[in-house]
C-alpha cells in the first residue's frame, strides 16, 4: 500500500547512484580519448553534455511535445487515486452509500483507461526519441573513429575500446530511452504528492519530511563507497573484454601454440576477480538498501501510530488517513526514482562525455583549411630530409634524414633489416602520419597541403597479409570504387588471375568470403587484393612483402599479376625475395632508420655493404 502505481522501485536508487561516478569524476576517464591528450576531467558532471544529446532530437519536436503531454496526464491521474480512496471510505463505506461507491468505481475505471493510454503514448514516444538519439550518436562516434589517425589507435587496446564504447552507448540508451521517462513521471508525482500531503494534513507531513535529512546522509555516505567499488567492477570488466578481443582475434596462434587452457585460465581469473568485486559491491548495496528501508518503515510506523491516535480522537477521518498513507507511498517511491535518476544521469553524463570526447576529437591527420587538389602527373614522390618517431615513443627515432626522390613510373625496392623503417616510410607516403621534420611531396606538392582523400585515392597498397572484409568477392574487389561496374570488376579479376577461381566458387562473384577472407587460400586472398588495386587504378603502388608467404605456383600467378599492375606506375616494393628486388629499377637500403646504400643489384653486390651482407646471410631469399 505504501508504494502504489510505481514503475520503478526506490531500491534502484543506491545502485545507480553508486555507479554515478564510476566512469567519471576523480576516478573516471572522460577525456581519455582525446587525440590531443587533454587531461582527464574530475568533479561533478556537467549536465550540458546531456543537453548536447537532447539537442540531437531538435528535429523531432512534435513527438517530444506529445510525449510530454502523455507524461503530464498519466502522472497527474496517478495523484487522483488516493483522493478517490478517501472519498470512497468517508462517503461510501463510512456513510453506507452504495451509490457513492459505484460512482467512485465508475470514475476510477475511466481514469484507469485514460492513464493506460497516456502511459502507452509516453513510453512509446520516449523510447522512440531515446533510440533515435542513441542511433544518431552511434553513427556520429563511428564516423569520427574512421577519421582518427593511426597513432590514436596505436595508443589504445581495440578490445577495451570496443567494450567501453558498447558499455557507454548502452548506459546512454538505457537512461534516455527509459529511465528519464520514468523519473520525470515520478518528479511530477513527487511535487504533486508533497503538495497534496500538506492539503490532507500539514502536521503529519512535517513528521514525514523529518526523515529526509538522515536518509540523505546515508545516501552520501554509502554512495561514495559504492561509487568507488562500481568503478573498480567496470574497469575490471573492460579489461576482461579486451582480453576476449585479443584472444579471439589471434585464435589461430592460440590454437597453434596449444594455449587454449592458459587463455581460459586468464579469462576465468579476470571474471572471478570481477565477480569478487561485484559481490563486495552487492554486500554494500544490500546494507544500504536495508538501512534506508528500515529507517523509512520506522518512520511509517510512527506516522501510523500518530495518525491512528488522531483518527480515534476524531481529529481526522479514516479516509484522510488512507489518503495520507497512499500519498506517502507515492512520495517515497518517487523520491527513490529521482535518486535513481540522479545516479543514472551521472552515469549517462560520464558515458556521454566520453562519446562526445571522441566526436569532438580533432584528427592529427586532416585536410588543411585551404587544401589543394591533387596535381596531375605520373606519380613523382620526394622524401626531403624526413625524420620521424612514433607519437608514443618520442625517444626512439624511426627515420632520420631520409632524402629519396622517386621518378614517375620508377620501381624502387626498399630493403633492410627488420625495424629499419621500410614500412614506416610507406606510412608517411599514405600520410597515415606526418614527418616530425622535413616533408614528403607528391608531384612537387607537400602532402600536408593536398586533399587527403584525393591523395590516398591516387595510391594503392598490396600487403603481405591483405585485409579483406566479410562481404562478397564483388564487394571486396570494388571496395575502393563505388562506381565500378560488373565488367570493370571482372576485368580487374582477370588481370589479377582471379577470375577463374572466382567462377569456381559456389556463388561466383557473390560468394561470401568470411571474416578477413578466411574461406580463401593465401594466394586467392592476395589476388583479390591485387584486383582491388588494379580497379583503383593508382598512380603510386606500394607492395609490402606482397609475395613472401605464397607457394611457388601461387607466387608465379601473383608475380604476373603484379607485373601488369606495376607497368607504368610509380612503385615502392618492400621485399625479402631477391628475385623481386633484382627486377627493381633501383634498390634503396635502409639500416637503423637511414638510407645507407642505393643503386642497382649488381652495383650493390660489388660493394662490401649492408645489401651484400643481407644477400650472403640469406636475409634476402633467392626464391
Amino acid at each position: 500500500m505504501l508504494a502504489p502505481m510505481s514503475e520503478t522501485n526506490h531500491e534502484q536508487a543506491p545502485a545507480d547512484a553508486a555507479s554515478a561516478d564510476a566512469d567519471s569524476g576523480a576516478g573516471g576517464d572522460s577525456g581519455a580519448y582525446t587525440e590531443s591528450g587533454a587531461p582527464k576531467r574530475g568533479g561533478i558532471k556537467r549536465l550540458s553534455e546531456l543537453g548536447r544529446l537532447v539537442g540531437l532530437l531538435r528535429h523531432y519536436r512534435g513527438r517530444f511535445y506529445l510525449a510530454t503531454i502523455g507524461l503530464l496526464i498519466s502522472s497527474g491521474l496517478g495523484l487522483v487515486y488516493p483522493q478517490a480512496a478517501k472519498y470512497a471510505i468517508d462517503t461510501g463505506i463510512s456513510g453506507g452509500s452504495v451509490e457513492e461507491l459505484n460512482a467512485v468505481l465508475g470514475w476510477l475505471l475511466v481514469a484507469f483507461t485514460v492513464q493506460a493510454l497516456m502511459i502507452w503514448v509516453r513510453h512509446y514516444l520516449m523510447s522512440w526519441l531515446g533510440e533515435r538519439a542513441v542511433a544518431d550518436l552511434r553513427s556520429m562516434v563511428f564516423d569520427r573513429l574512421l577519421t582518427l589517425s593511426l597513432g590514436w589507435f596505436h595508443e589504445r587496446r581495440t578490445g577495451e575500446l570496443v567494450g567501453r564504447l558498447a558499455s557507454d552507448v548502452t548506459v546512454v540508451e538505457s537512461v534516455v530511452g527509459s529511465d528519464v521517462s520514468i523519473a520525470l513521471r515520478n518528479l511530477v508525482q513527487l511535487v504533486g504528492g508533497v503538495v497534496l500531503l500538506f492539503v490532507v494534513n500539514a502536521e503529519l507531513t512535517l513528521y514525514i519530511l523529518m526523515v529526509v535529512p538522515p536518509m540523505t546522509v546515508g545516501v552520501v555516505f554509502f554512495g561514495r563507497i559504492i561509487r568507488r567499488m562500481s568503478k573498480a567492477v567496470q574497469d575490471r570488466l573492460a579489461e576482461v573484454s579486451g582480453q576476449v578481443q585479443e584472444s579471439i582475434g589471434a585464435i589461430q596462434t592460440v590454437q597453434a601454440f596449444v594455449r587454449e587452457k592458459r587463455e581460459s585460465e586468464v579469462y576465468r581469473g579476470g571474471v572471478e576477480a570481477a565477480f569478487e568485486q561485484a559481490l563486495s559491491l552487492a554486500r554494500w548495496r544490500a546494507t544500504f538498501f536495508s538501512t534506508v528501508s528500515l529507517t523509512f518503515y520506522f518512520a511509517v510506523a510512527a506516522i501510523i501510530w500518530i495518525a491512528g491516535r488522531a483518527v480515534v480522537r476524531g481529529e481526522i477521518s479514516p479516509g484522510d488517513l488512507t489518503a495520507f498513507l497512499l500519498y506517502t507511498g507515492i512520495v517515497a517511491s518517487s523520491l527513490g526514482s529521482i535518486a535513481s535518476l540522479w545516479g543514472s544521469l551521472q552515469r549517462a553524463v560520464g558515458a556521454t562525455e566520453r562519446l562526445f570526447a571522441i566526436i569532438d576529437t580533432v584528427p592529427d591527420i586532416a585536410d588543411h583549411e585551404v587544401a589543394t587538389a591533387l596535381p596531375s602527373g605520373g606519380g613523382a614522390v620526394h622524401f626531403e630530409r624526413v625524420a620521424f618517431h612514433y607519437p608514443a615513443r618520442p625517444d626512439k627515432p624511426v627515420l632520420s634524414e631520409i632524402d629519396l626522390r622517386i621518378a614517375p613510373g620508377e620501381t624502387v625496392a626498399l630493403v633492410g633489416p627488420s625495424g629499419a623503417g621500410k614500412s614506416t616510410l610507406t606510412s608517411l607516403l599514405f600520410r597515415f602520419f606526418d614527418p616530425v621534420s622535413g616533408r614528403v611531396t607528391f608531384e612537387g606538392e607537400d602532402l600536408r597541403a593536398l586533399r587527403l582523400s584525393e591523395l590516398r585515392k591516387a595510391m594503392a597498397l598490396v600487403a603481405q597479409e591483405p585485409v579483406l572484409f566479410s562481404g562478397s568477392v564483388r564487394q571486396n574487389i570494388a571496395y575502393g570504387d563505388d562506381t565500378a561496374t560488373q565488367e570493370d570488376i571482372e576485368a580487374a579479376a582477370r588481370d589479377a588471375h582471379a577470375h577463374t577461381f572466382i567462377l569456381g566458387m559456389p556463388e561466383g562473384y557473390d560468394t561470401p568470403i568470411g571474416e578477413r577472407g578466411v574461406k580463401l587460400s593465401g594466394g586467392q586472398r592476395q589476388r583479390l587484393a591485387i584486383a582491388r588495386a588494379i580497379l583503383a587504378n593508382p598512380r603510386v603502388l606500394v607492395l609490402d612483402e606482397a609475395t613472401s608467404n605464397l607457394d611457388s605456383e601461387s607466387e608465379a600467378l601473383v608475380q604476373e599479376a603484379l607485373a601488369r599492375l606495376m607497368d607504368g606506375r610509380t612503385t615502392l616494393v618492400i621485399a625479402h625475395r631477391l628475385s623481386t628486388v633484382r627486377d627493381a629499377d633501383r634498390i634503396v637500403v635502409l639500416d637503423d632508420g637511414k638510407i645507407v646504400e642505393t643503386g642497382p643489384h649488381e652495383a650493390l653486390m660489388a660493394q662490401d655493404g649492408v645489401y651484400r651482407r643481407l644477400v650472403e646471410h640469406q636475409l634476402l631469399a633467392e626464391t
